[in-house]
This record gives structure tokens, C-alpha cells and sequence, in this order.
């Protein structure tokens, strides 16, 4: 019998393959997923924690579904995620519409314990000696989403316990996956059209160092799995996310000189300018070695354009400790960054630390950095005029192609060509914009 599922994603990348997997998951059971809730038999909202914000917005949300629970008592509505992993049996005490809270390490079970599912189930253990289970998505369901291009997870959790972040706490301690499982979803992604994939991990640059994950080859690392997944026939794009400064190895930053198919976009977060913030942020990095990084991965590859994550007002963050990001902006020139306030979350250490910042100087400092990077990413666009870039094909609507460089740039072509998503173009830049560039098809 066919089922409609509605899932709603919040927060990160990897949100967005773990709903992916339970999409597919789910599609072996009958699921088909629906684009609207109210045609949903079956409603996941899958939830971030890393900032208050969005951890308020999925209570808001499940205080809205109250009412559509009331009106279809048959609906089941599940929460998994992060919020569901560091709430777990709070989600149900104060929202008792929901029938399910599956955590980080139980998505592969949803199958399962949806079938099961007669009174509301807590699914959220986290464990230490956690495998990521073989997945292998089959043709049936590898067409939800984006068709030609995939999220493909290569590890879980994290080690480094960052005295701000909570995914020590909602995904588990850093586990890799088999690398034959990821090559042998890759060829099977690539068999059903699929162009580009991004490898995804908390940290992908310790793949590898806490678990075996090669049957043939001791030592096997995030370096070889680059290469290997490189050499996978049919494969046009590769790129990754995210990485810790702490890990990078000169050999996986020769990876942008020597495999054509790494997209020279590299997201690093710095965090903070200031060696002492930085420190008071347990980032095992300093401002210098940073710097080094930089400059030896443009070294490498000259074209490649680097983007970052920077938090403003962190406990203790003085005018100087800003002055030192903001000249860190300076210094790299960032094609763009994510940027946002500190917020105190459940569980970190960071929560009690003294010296909080105020709401007003964290949004002074927010606006001002974020004003000048779109400065910045204003001037590295309009650097782009003139040139010719290969652009893979998003998506037409008639009137215009809407393209991605390998660079990461949106690039917009005026075009009443239909091209099928998922092809290469060639298109020459003719106009920047602060997000975007405008080309023509050469």
C-alpha cells in the first residue's frame, strides 16, 4: 500500500543525507515522499541543534502540527536529529502528538520501528562502540531529491569536543565508515545518472583515524579515499565537507593539485581570528598555523577559493580578540563565509564560561564583519568578468539555465535552451552580483 512521507530538513548537509537515507529507507516499505504536510501519512521533521534558533523553530513546529494531529489522528509525526537525540523523552513528555524521537545513530532503524510503531517509541541511545551500518540505496529510491548530484556520508560524530558545539553529544564519538561501502554507493549512484558527490563528515579530514575502514589497506586515510573515489568511471564532480584545520595534512591538500575532479572550493572554518579565543574554543589550532594552511593550499592549487564558518562574541571575545577576525578577513580574502552569534547550547562547555557578550555587540560585531565579507565577496566575483568557467547544469525554466561552477558560484544564463540537469557547459561571465554570477553559453 503507498504511503505518503513528508520530511522536513533543518539545519546542515548531513541533515540533509540522513533524511535522504530515511527517504530511501522508507521508500522500500511503500513511502512515496510528498512536497505538502497535508498530504502526508507519515511527517519527519529532522532537527539541528548546533544553534537556539533552529532548535526553536522545530518546537514551533511541532506545536503547529498539534492542531493537523488532532484532525488525523492516523498521522504519525516523528522528530529525529539532533534535537531529538539531546531532548529524547522531553520531545514526547512536552509534545505527546509525537509518536517517534529517533536519535543520530538510529536512522538506519527507521524502517522498523515505524512498522512497529503502536504507542510513542524513544529511540535515542548513543553508543561509543556504534558502526555505521552497510547502506546501499537501491534505483527505486535514489531518484528522491536531486538526481544528478548526491550527499554520500563517509563518517559520523566527532572527537574534538570544540567548547561550543553539541555534535560530540548528538552524534557519538568520530566513527568511519567501510570505504568499500562508500565506493560501491558511489558506482551505484553514478550507474543511476548521478554527476557530482560530496563526501560528508563532522570532520573529514581524521577519516579513518579511529576505526579501520579499508579491508586491504592498513592506514587507509580521507587522502586515499579521495583518490580512490576519483578514479570511479563516470564520475564528473567531487567535493567534501567539513573540515577542522587541525587535521590537514599536506598530502590531502596535494589532493587539489593532483585529482582534476576535486573541485578547487574548499570550506575551512577558522572559528575566530584570535589565538586566545581560539584557545578558549579548544580548536587545537592557532591564528599562524592557519595561515600556513592558507598559503600552502593555494600553493597547490592558485584557483581555489576558500570559504569559512566565523562566530562572533564568544565568552570573553574583547575588541581586540574581534579586531584579529576581522584582519583574518582581511588576510585570506574569503570567497564567502558562514557567519553567526554565540549561543549558549545544552551540554557544552562554553555554557560556563564567565564574560558572556552582549545580544547588542554580538549583532555589531555580527553586521559589521558580515558587511565587509560581502565586500570581499563582491570584488573576488566581478574577478570573474571576462572569464570562461565550466558549468554544470541545475535545472532551465524556459527563459534561463541555472548553472554551478566547479568554484561553487551560482551562475545564471540567459537561455531558452533545455538542457538536461546534470551537463557541462562552457559559459563565459558577463556580470557579477553579491551571490551570483550571469554567463553566457559559449
Amino acid at each position: 500500500m503507498q504511503r505518503n512521507v513528508f520530511i522536513k530538513t533543518f539545519g546542515c548537509q548531513m541533515n540533509e543525507r540522513d533524511s535522504e537515507i530515511m527517504s530511501q529507507i522508507l521508500g522500500t516499505l511503500g513511502y512515496i515522499e510528498c512536497l505538502e504536510e497535508s498530504q502526508a501519512d507519515l511527517i519527519i521533521l529532522n532537527t539541528c541543534s548546533i544553534r537556539a534558533k533552529a532548535e526553536q523553530k522545530v518546537m514551533s513546529h511541532l506545536g503547529a502540527l498539534r492542531k493537523e494531529k488532532t484532525k488525523r489522528p492516523s498521522l504519525k509525526i516523528c522528530v529525529a536529529g539532533c534535537v531529538a537525540q539531546q531532548e529524547g523523552n522531553n520531545i514526547v513528555r512536552k509534545m505527546p502528538h509525537v509518536d517517534l524521537v529517533i536519535g543520530t545513530q538510529e536512522i538506519y532503524k527507521i524502517g522498523e520501528l515505524i512498522s512497529e510503531l503502536e504507542d510513542s517509541t524513544v529511540a535515542t541511545a548513543l553508543s561509543n562502540e556504534y558502526e555505521i551500518p552497510r547502506f546501499i540505496p537501491n534505483k527505486k529510491t535514489i531518484s528522491s531529491g536531486t538526481s544528478y548530484k548526491k550527499f554520500v556520508t563517509i563518517m559520523q560524530g566527532c572527537n574534538n569536543f570544540c567548547t561550543y558545539c553539541v555534535v560530540p553529544y548528538t552524534r557519538g564519538r568520530e566513527v568511519s565508515r567501510n570505504s568499500d561501502d562508500i565506493i560501491e554507493e558511489i558506482r551505484v549512484l553514478i550507474n543511476n545518472g548521478v554527476k557530482e558527490v560530496t563526501l560528508l563528515g563532522q570532520n573529514v579530514n581524521s577519516y579513518g583515524k579511529t576505526n579501520p575502514v579499508s579491508n586491504q589497506k592498513p592506514g587507509y586515510d580521507f587522502a586515499d579515499l579521495l583518490h580512490d573515489v576519483a578514479n570511479i568511471e563516470g564520475l564528473k564532480r567531487l567535493r567534501f565537507t567539513t573540515s577542522n584545520p587541525k587535521d590537514l595534512t599536506d598530502r590531502l591538500m596535494r589532493c587539489f593539485r593532483d585529482i582534476p575532479l576535486l573541485c578547487p572550493q574548499f570550506h575551512l572554518p577558522v572559528q575566530a581570528g584570535s589565538n586566545n579565543v581560539l584557545k578558549r574554543m579548544n580548536r587545537k589550532y592557532t591564528r599562524e598555523s592557519y595561515l600556513e594552511l592558507v598559503d600552502k593550499l593555494r600553493e597547490y592549487r592558485p584557483d581555489i577559493v576558500i570559504t569559512t564558518d566565523v562566530i562572533v562574541g564568544f565568552p570573553g571575545e574583547t575588541d581586540e580578540d574581534f579586531e584579529q577576525t576581522m584582519d583574518m578577513l582581511e588576510t585570506v580574502r574569503y570567497h564567502g563565509s558562514f557567519s553567526f552569534k554565540y549561543s549558549d547550547r545544552p551540554g557544552t562547555a562554553s555554557l560556563k564560561l564567565d564574560n558572556k557578550i552582549s545580544e547588542a555587540v554580538k549583532s555589531a560585531r555580527l553586521s559589521r564583519f558580515q558587511k565587509r565579507q560581502d565586500e570581499i565577496c563582491l570584488e573576488h566575483n566581478q574577478n570573474f568578468v571576462g572569464s570562461i568557467l565550466e558549468v554544470m547544469v541545475e535545472g532551465c525554466d524556459g527563459e534561463s539555465i541555472k548553472t554551478r561552477s566547479a568554484t561553487n558560484h551560482l551562475v545564471h544564463i540567459d537561455s531558452d535552451q533545455t538542457l538536461p540537469a546534470g551537463a557541462i557547459v562552457q559559459a563565459e561571465i558577463i556580470q557579477a552580483g553579491l551571490h551570483s554570477l550571469k554567463g553566457a553559453l559559449v
